[in-house]
């Protein structure tokens, strides 16, 4: 299946990156081996975003990990809305979980994870770590066990 087939619209055309945060841009695909389970992995090191208090840039490295059930996200609809993010005002702990949530309704994953790696401001590093099960499946309980386990 091509590109045009599989409804996307941002994959081969020039990048239009846009100053805001927007979720309407992810777009996604079919995953062709849902009869197998399989994490993907993203990272995203260049992330940055605004400090909802001063305005100052926060630096992270993103990472999103998850497995995948019918619809998969298109990596590069996943830059541009990254990049979104480099002119909103959110903590730390927001930026993840807005990610998480976003991730959850786009593709309906049964497992997901996001962590930032934000660079150190004031001497303090964080950390924040946000991870989704689908409720009522082993998902669920894979997702209790990494977040007990988490460092």
């Amino acid at each position: 299946m091509d590109r045009k087939e599989e409804g996307l619209q941002v994959l081969g055309n020039r990048a239009a990156y846009t100053r805001n945060y927007d979720a309407s841009v992810l777009e996604t695909f079919e995953n062709r081996h849902q009869d197998n389970d399989y994490w993907v992995r993203f990272n995203c090191p260049e992330f940055t975003s605004l400090c909802p208090i001063t305005g100052q840039p926060d630096f992270a490295e993103i990472r999103i990990s998850y497995v995948p059930d019918v619809r998969m996200v298109e990596s590069k609809s996943l830059k541009l809305y990254l990049f979104g993010f480099r002119n909103r005002g959110d903590f730390h702990e927001d930026v993840v979980n807005t990610i998480m949530k976003d991730l959850i309704k786009l593709m309906e994953p049964k497992y997901i994870e996001v962590t930032g790696l934000f660079v150190p401001r004031g001497g303090i590093s964080i950390y924040p770590y946000a991870n989704y099960g689908r409720p009522g499946t082993k998902w669920e309980r894979v997702a209790e066990q990494r977040f007990l386990s988490h460092e």
